[in-house]
C-alpha cells in the first residue's frame, strides 16, 4: 500500500521538481565553497543566507498551499505555526551560549540575567538537547493546529469566519510574545547565536549545510505534498474545497479531512520557521505579525494555488522582488505588495502556473484547428480519381 501511494506521488511534474531542487542543494554550496572569491560562477555568502531564507519561505507557502489550494481554508495566521518553529530552535541555540553570553551565566539567556530571573523557567528545560528541541518543532505547533482545527471546524465555522479566527490567533500570540514576563525575549526576542551542534553559526561551512538542508526539506514537502493529492485523500480534500455539503452528505466527515490537513500544514511551517532562524540570526514577535501570514498568502496566489510548484515559485519571485524594491524604494513596497495581489486577484486569478497552463493549452488547440484545417482542405483539394480505387486489370 505504501509502495502504490509512492509511485502515485511520483508523477512527472514531482519528479522534475524534486530533481531540479536537489541540483540546487548540491549547486549552490559548491559554488560557494569551491569556486574562489571573485571567480565567475562564485556565490557569495550572504546569497546563499538570502537564497536559504527564500527556501524557507517556499515551504511556507506549500504548507499553506495544502490547506487553500486543496482544502479551501485560507488561513490567515499560518506565520504563527512558522514563528512557534522558530522559537522552538532559537531556544535551543539561546541555550547553546552558555557562559560566552555578556552576563556569563552558564543557564540563564542574558535578557533573563538583565530581566532577574532567579531560575530557568520549567518550559526552558529540555532545551540544551537538539533532539528534544526538533521534536518541540514538530510537537507544538501540531498541537496548537490540531486544538485550533478541532474546535472550529467541529463546530463548522467556514469561509471568512475561520480566516479572521485564525488571524486573530496569530494576533494573540504576537501580543503575547511581547510581554517580557512571558520568558521569550520580549521585544528583543532570541538573538547573539553562537553555534548549532557544536559547529559556529557564521562558518560558511555551517552556512551552506544549513542551505542543503532547506532545500533537502524543501524537496521532502514537494514529495510529502504530492503523494497526499495524488491519494485517495487528496481526491476527497478537492471534494471538500469545491462542495462541503455533497461531500458530508455522501458520508465523508469533512471535518477530518480539514483537520488532517491543517496540521499537517502546521507542521511544515513549524520546520521551516526552525531552518529559517539560524540562518537569519534572530528571532522576535515580529514574525506573528498578521502582514506576515498575509504575505503568505499573497506568495501563494501569485504563483497558483492549488498546485505544487506555484507557491514554490511566488514565494521565490516576490521575495526576490521585495529584496530589490525594498533597496530602491523602501517606503513604497506595501504598496506595490498590494497592487500586486489586487493585479493578480483580478487578472492572473489562477497565478503564474495557470497562466502558463492557458497559454500552453491556447497553444495546442490552435494547433490542433489548424492541423484540422489543413485536413478539411487537403480533402476538398483531391480529385474523384484520386479518391477512386482503380479497378483491377482481368486475369488473362
Amino acid at each position: 500500500m505504501i509502495t502504490q501511494m509512492i509511485f502515485r506521488a511520483l508523477d512527472r511534474k514531482a519528479i522534475w521538481l524534486v530533481a531540479i531542487i536537489v541540483a540546487i542543494a548540491i549547486a549552490v554550496p559548491a559554488l560557494n565553497l569551491l569556486v574562489p572569491p571573485g571567480s565567475f560562477g562564485h556565490v557569495p555568502g550572504y546569497a546563499v543566507t538570502l537564497f536559504g531564507k527564500y527556501l524557507c519561505y517556499a515551504m511556507l507557502a506549500l504548507a499553506l498551499d495544502l490547506v487553500w489550494g486543496y482544502v479551501g481554508i485560507l488561513s490567515l495566521g499560518h506565520g504563527a505555526f512558522f514563528a512557534i518553529g522558530g522559537y522552538a530552535m532559537g531556544m535551543y541555540l539561546m541555550r547553546q551560549i552558555g557562559a560566552r553570553g555578556v552576563y556569563a551565566n552558564p543557564v540563564l539567556p542574558d535578557f533573563m540575567v538583565f530581566l532577574n530571573y532567579k531560575e530557568l523557567p520549567w518550559y526552558w528545560l529540555g532545551f540544551d538537547m537538539f533532539w528534544f528541541a526538533m521534536v518541540m518543532v514538530i510537537v507544538v505547533p501540531g498541537i496548537l493546529a490540531f486544538v485550533f482545527g478541532y474546535l472550529a471546524f467541529r463546530s463548522r465555522v467556514t469561509g471568512v469566519y475561520l480566516s479572521i479566527i485564525t488571524q486573530a490567533m496569530t494576533f494573540a500570540l504576537l501580543l503575547a510574545f511581547f510581554r517580557n514576563d512571558f520568558g521569550f525575549g520580549g521585544n528583543n526576542g532570541l538573538t547573539d547565536f553562537k553555534d548549532i551542534l557544536g559547529f559556529n553559526i557564521q562558518a560558511a561551512e555551517t552556512r551552506t549545510t544549513l542551505f542543503a538542508l532547506s532545500a533537502l526539506f524543501l524537496a521532502l514537502f514537494v514529495f510529502l505534498c504530492s503523494m497526499i493529492v495524488n491519494s485517495k485523500l487528496g481526491k476527497v480534500m478537492v471534494a471538500v474545497r469545491d462542495g462541503e455539503s455533497r461531500t458530508r452528505f455522501l458520508g465523508w466527515r469533512p471535518e477530518n479531512v480539514k483537520l488532517f490537513a491543517f496540521t499537517v500544514s502546521a507542521v511544515m511551517a513549524g520546520i521551516a520557521g526552525a531552518l529559517y532562524v539560524p540562518q537569519v540570526g534572530i528571532i522576535n514577535p515580529g514574525e506573528f505579525a498578521p502582514e506576515n501570514s498575509i504575505e503568505a498568502v499573497i506568495w501563494v496566489a501569485v504563483g497558483g494555488r492549488g498546485t505544487i510548484i506555484g507557491p514554490i515559485i511566488g514565494a521565490v519571485l516576490v521575495n526576490f522582488g521585495k529584496t530589490m524594491f525594498t533597496s530602491a524604494l523602501p517606503e513604497y513596497w506595501l504598496f506595490a505588495l498590494g497592487g500586486l495581489f489586487v493585479f493578480v486577484t483580478l487578472f492572473l486569478p489562477k497565478g503564474i502556473v495557470g497562466l502558463i497552463g492557458q497559454i500552453r493549452t491556447g497553444t495546442t488547440k490552435r494547433n490542433s484547428s489548424k492541423l484540422d484545417r489543413q485536413g478539411v482542405e487537403a480533402k476538398a483539394g483531391e480529385t474523384p480519381a484520386m479518391t477512386t480505387r482503380p479497378n483491377p486489370e482481368p486475369a488473362e
